[in-house]
């Protein structure tokens, strides 16, 4: 065997030394879970600075030739027993006092402590060198391989650059009002005791305004506890920013919230605008509970986190293939539940896990960033087993402790970094909505699989809307793909209706023991309202070419073979403040939706014809650009709906006043379309004018491999400005027109195609008999999808399992009637 002084001088050309902007992966495999705490640790190539577990880092050296590695191993020290840890095993095992997470007071995030070992190591032979080894060799050597061995060590690493460990929601930020607030001299002074709300009586959730001293009740809560509003209906009519909620002052401060930013402050002059109203703040006590208790107390309600995540029972950890848990990588636990879900899909399973040979074979050198390769290395890394142990506890010498359920588990750092690039919200650290995450992994999944199987499919179907213009009793059949079927809630429908009133009726009064009811509803009223009629009040029918009544009905065109349910729970108040609705639904094991399959155009029945309202214009010159109320257009933009949809709600209710323009966009909100740019009839820049040389080829191929042909593909993108989402959106819109095209794909006719007609156009959509039973559902805790926490429940083998982050166990008590997401499967006959 050579010196390895001498190897090493031969390799010093593929040694590097990272310099700013170098990704360095070293605490994860490109192509697997292996980290430097798994056994044998993790080989980080010193040129391309990818790192690789032990299975992984011959086969890297074969295909590059590259032969230095630094390796790492990491070994966690002992940490003493807490004192705390009632060994339970279930979260918090300290009560929380501040709302963050990982920082001392906040939610738990444990912190492990490691001992770590490094050295150089040279393939194929595997020779190693320690830092002691580099000072007997020559200058040039121990120089090269000391600084790329340091500047490896000092990086950052990917996954710490991507991830956010510590997440503080009590870091406040100085008003911009509070250095120049106006104090208006209206002799009013405030008592230091004994407030109530000026409007309704009110004694909990006071606030007083910074400005005028008015003394008024705070927002209501989602779940009807809190206040009636009455602070912010202040705000509104007077412009008055800055409150301070009475009862939280003392001499380190207070609460203070700005209406006009929208959240808490801080108010560095506090002090002298309490002054100002005769309120010492040096001798003010607390006797209210500050804001972030109050978030701390809801984000542990025993109402909802206690039974989603089964806590009122020791669970049994279950451990081994298919039932391994994920590492909450700081508000990640919507993308935890929703891979978890997918990977119990065969239609995954067989495309990304049966295959992780040869995707791992094909893949690119910079395997990190290819999308088929890290959702194999997820997949595997969930069903393998391989990961699936219990977590060490060195804290736990004599193992008395009960077990907790949790694992070693996986981290899906690469994973997160690689779906979330680009996109505002699935970037960042931020919690989000697992419906939302879902729908934007299949859309991912849909511009990867432009051939070979398309795993999405599983879940993709066709809905027919009829809309029937109730003058002329003419019909319009469209059709659209869809992957997951929103459940109306209807809360009239409530089986409980007096033990809401009576709930409600005591809060009202006052009475602060009054319980928190939540609303009983029939799943089959869900269903009803799902499949009812809808009244379409300003529909313009071309019929009688005028505005009409008209009737929506919506049904099942085909039924997939993996159907998603989403309970609408979320929802705007009055305020349009975001709630969540607190509703307990029967959801069934088993559910038949054969009633509801569309039976398309009926014998008889006419079809209105396909012509577009007409444009606004005036009596004598017509106008190329709508003309719309810009006032109307601005006070919709203001309530967070998009410009495009605004305008649209305007145009479409010919300038008649903000409530039609409200009424619209309400009715239209789940529209396709809804946020597309507006085009009017016979204008000259709107869509349809795109050329076809401009088209996208990335977007021709991803509408391509999805059954249409080219020229299909060609016409939808051009109708759409190139827009791939909304083309995608049109296609399945005006299937009746694409069968009228006799061009096919490779420009022959139709007719001098093989067997003289083409296969109707249309999405690959798999269809069979609407019987289904539950598989899985994935529950939500918290006020709304943008905190809180996800868990999930898969039925594996008749035994319903929690998958909550880490923890997998077997369910005792699986919250069916507290979901969110609800997947079912097709039953076979």
């Amino acid at each position: 065997m050579a010196d390895v002084g001498e190897v090493l001088m031969s390799v010093l050309s593929t040694i590097r030394v990272p310099k700013p902007g170098d990704r360095v992966h070293k605490d994860e495999c490109a192509l697997s879970f292996s980290s430097p705490e798994t056994e044998g640790g993790l080989y980080v190539c010193m040129n391309s600075f990818l790192g690789f577990g032990s299975q992984y880092v011959d086969r890297h050296h074969a295909r590059t030739g590259q032969r230095a590695y630094f390796h790492i191993t990491r070994t966690r020290k002992a940490k003493k027993e807490d004192d705390n840890n009632s060994g339970s095993g279930h979260p918090p095992k300290k009560k929380p006092t501040r709302l963050a997470i990982g920082i001392e007071g906040g939610f738990d995030v444990e912190q492990e402590q490691y001992e770590e070992d490094v050295k150089v190591v040279i393939l194929p032979d595997r020779q190693e060198v320690t830092s002691e080894d580099l000072a007997t060799m020559p200058d040039v050597v121990r120089e090269r391989v000391s600084l790329s061995m340091a500047g490896i060590m000092a990086a950052d690493s990917v996954s710490h650059t991507l991830q956010v460990q510590q997440w503080d929601g009590e870091v406040r930020q100085e008003s911009r009002h509070a250095a120049d607030l106006k104090q208006l001299d209206n002799g009013v002074k405030i008592p230091p005791s004994g407030w109530r709300c000026e409007v309704c009586d009110l004694q909990e959730n006071i606030w007083m305004n910074l400005t005028d001293g008015k003394v008024l009740c705070g927002r209501r809560y989602f779940d009807g506890s809190g206040g009636n509003n009455h602070a912010l209906l202040h705000f509104q009519e007077t412009g008055y920013p800055l409150a301070v909620k009475l009862g939280t002052i003392t001499p380190d401060g207070a609460d203070v919230y700005s209406y006009d930013e929208d959240d808490m402050v801080l108010d560095s002059k506090l002090p002298e605008h309490l002054a100002h109203f005769g309120i010492d703040m040096m001798t003010m006590e607390k006797t209210e509970r500050t804001m972030t208790e109050l978030e701390i107390a809801v984000n542990q309600r025993v109402g909802e986190w206690e039974v989603i995540q089964e806590s009122g029972t020791t669970l049994r950890p279950l451990f081994g293939p298919g039932l391994t848990g994920m590492k909450n990588l700081g508000n990640s636990c919507y993308l935890n539940s929703v891979m978890q879900v997918l990977f119990t899909v065969p239609d995954f399973q067989s495309k990304y896990v049966s295959n992780i040979d040869k995707i791992i074979d094909d893949a690119p050198s910079d395997a990190t960033q290819d999308f088929k390769t890290q959702v194999a290395k997820l997949g595997y890394g969930l069903l393998s087993g391989e990961y699936s142990k219990p977590a060490p506890d060195p804290g736990d010498e004599n193992g008395a402790s009960e077990p907790r359920g949790d694992q070693i588990g996986i981290a899906p750092r690469m994973f997160k970094a690689l779906v979330g690039r680009g996109h505002p919200e699935f970037s960042t650290n931020r919690q989000q909505d697992a419906q939302e995450f879902l729908l934007h992994f299949i859309n991912m999944v849909e511009r990867n699989c432009r051939s070979g199987s398309n795993p999405s499919e599983a879940f993709r179907f066709l809905v027919e809307e009829r809309i029937v213009c109730q003058q002329s009793q003419k019909a319009k059949y469209t059709q659209r793909v869809d992957y997951i079927v929103q459940l109306p809630v209807p809360m009239d429908q409530a089986t409980n209706t007096e033990e809401l009133q009576e709930a409600e009726r005591r809060r009202e009064e006052g009475d602060s023991s009054a319980p928190t009811v939540r609303a009983q509803i029939p799943f089959t009223a869900c269903m009803a309202a799902l499949s009812e009629p809808e009244i379409l009040t300003d529909f313009w029918s071309s019929a009688v070419q005028t505005k009409t009544t008209a009737t929506k009905t919506t049904r099942f065109a085909s039924f997939p073979d993996h159907l998603v349910i989403q309970i609408k729970k979320f929802t705007f108040g009055l305020d349009w403040v975001p709630k969540k609705l607190d509703v307990s639904i029967d959801v069934p094991d088993t559910l038949d939706l054969s009633a509801l399959r569309a039976t398309g155009q009926q014998p008889g029945e006419e079809l209105l014809p396909e012509v577009a309202p007409p444009p606004l214009m005036t009596p004598d010159v017509e106008v190329k650009a709508p003309v719309l109320d810009d006032s109307t257009v601005s006070q919709l933009c203001e309530m967070g709906f998009p410009l495009e949809a605004c305008r649209k709600a305007v145009y479409y209710t010919g300038n008649t006043g903000i409530d039609a323009a409200m009424n619209w966009i309400m009715s239209h909100m789940d529209d396709p379309d809804f946020s597309a740019p507006l085009v009017l009839p016979g204008c000259s820049s709107g869509a349809g004018t795109t050329p076809t040389e401009s088209l996208s080829e990335e977007h021709l191929a991803t509408i391509v491999s999805m059954g249409f042909s080219r020229d299909q593909a060609t016409k939808a993108l051009r109708a759409t400005s190139n827009i791939l989402d909304r083309a995608v959106d049109w296609i399945f819109s005006h299937l009746d027109d694409l069968e009228s095209m006799d061009v096919s794909e490779g420009g022959r006719s139709a007719a001098d195609s093989e067997g003289g007609r083409d296969p109707p156009p249309g999405p690959r959509v798999r269809d069979g008999p609407g019987k289904y039973e539950l598989f899985a559902f994935i529950s939500h805790m918290g006020t709304s999808t943008m905190c809180g926490h996800y868990v999930c429940h898969i039925k594996k083998d008749q035994q319903w399992v929690i998958f909550n982050d880490q923890k997998v166990c077997a369910s005792e008590k699986p919250p069916k009637d507290l979901g969110y997401l609800y997947f079912y499967r097709r039953v076979a006959e």
